[in-house]
């Protein structure tokens, strides 16, 4: 068993934060994150410990974290579980224009990577350095987005029907006629999700320019086929890595949204309520063990994005969640809500277990 990662990232102002002369109330100290309320300024800051806390707020700084540390921090250490044969987790949670899809893409066109592109050009940097004649690997990926409650195929735009969640007995839900793509180089993945990211649905608010409205989900199947020496069999390891980069939770005072945007808006804060009643019925369900309590219900099917999550959530995966947040006084109330976010999910425990074959399973218990 294992907890859920959680790191908490502050950004640069942007130019309308600039604009309103905001000051910063975001301060941090090793792996401590403090917030000063900007209508109390008499108050001491509230303060939350995580597993990281990244200063990215001004390149100048000594502590800065740029787009390599933090990946170098999670996602390395989710690389290794997923060779491991466990299936690993990482996704970005914030509000509108805070940076989540900056620290999972980056801005790629100018050599500035995030998360996922690093992880998949290390993928097959590791697989170059390992590769041994009795091992083989296969890599499958596919990209989807949910868009007010309905998931897209980001590989296959053609396809403009929507696809329907199903649940399969033992693998869990899935998306049922989905594109899943065999990759055998960093430039065809590179392609996909260069293709991926143009399909997304992008729009313009008062917060954010190219304001994410839907959540997109990278998931690759990684496959790890090991032929026994001295033996007439193989053994496999599967494991499952899903990138997830949601959409911001936002207020239409705030972005001044309208109409289309108004109606995606509430769409996007619907499933993150969800999400955060699961974070929190996880979260005490954690506790409720140790206090010998029972939670019967936690609402996985009040949503599509937790219903496809759900065993990234407690469930059969190693997880790491990033909360991105924006440093300026005028966002205070969506910004201790992220740190609120942040503090229950580090409470939900994961049963993780390597997804291998019966056979590998005796093999690597014998050597133990």
């Amino acid at each position: 068993m294992s907890s859920v990662k959680v790191a908490v990232r502050v950004r640069p102002f942007n130019n309308r934060e600039i604009g309103m002369q905001s000051k910063c109330i975001i301060s941090m100290n090793d792996k401590t994150t403090a917030i000063s309320n900007p209508k109390c300024p008499g108050d001491s800051p509230k303060s939350f410990s995580y597993d990281y806390s990244y200063w990215s707020h001004c390149v100048n700084d000594s502590e800065f974290a740029d787009q390599n540390q933090v990946y170098n921090d999670i996602g390395v250490e989710m690389l290794e579980h997923a060779f491991e044969g466990y299936n690993v987790c990482i996704f970005a949670y914030g509000q509108t224009g805070a940076g989540k899809s900056y620290t999972m893409m980056g801005k790629q066109d100018l050599g500035d990577k995030g998360i996922i592109p690093n992880l998949c050009g290390d993928i097959f940097q590791r697989i170059d350095d390992v590769k041994h004649q009795n091992v083989r690997f296969s890599l499958e990926v596919s990209y989807f987005e949910i868009y007010c409650e309905r998931v897209r195929d980001l590989l296959n735009p053609k396809n403009t029907g929507n696809l329907r969640v199903r649940e399969h007995p033992l693998l869990g839900p899935y998306v049922e006629d989905l594109a899943k793509l065999v990759v055998t180089s960093y430039a065809d993945i590179h392609a996909l999700i260069d293709e991926g990211n143009k399909a997304r649905t992008v729009a313009a608010t008062n917060m954010n320019e190219t304001s994410s409205r839907s959540h997109a989900v990278f998931t690759i199947i990684f496959t790890q086929h090991t032929d026994v020496v001295d033996a007439d069999f193989s053994t496999e390891k599967v494991s499952k890595i899903s990138l997830v980069d949601l959409a911001g939770s936002e207020r239409a005072e705030s972005t001044g949204a309208k109409g289309t945007r108004l109606k995606e808006g509430a769409n996007i804060n619907k499933s993150l309520t969800t999400l955060g009643k699961v974070i929190s019925a996880l979260a005490e369900q954690a506790n409720s063990k140790m206090k010998k309590r029972k939670i019967d219900f936690i609402p996985f099917r009040d949503s599509i994005l937790t219903w496809l999550l759900r065993e990234n959530l407690g469930g059969n995966s190693r997880t790491a969640m990033i909360a991105a947040i924006s440093p300026a006084d005028c966002n205070y109330d969506e910004t201790v809500s992220t740190l609120r976010y942040a503090d229950r999910a580090k409470q939900i425990v994961c049963k993780a277990i390597i997804n291998e074959d019966p056979n590998s399973k005796m093999i690597r218990e014998l050597k133990e």
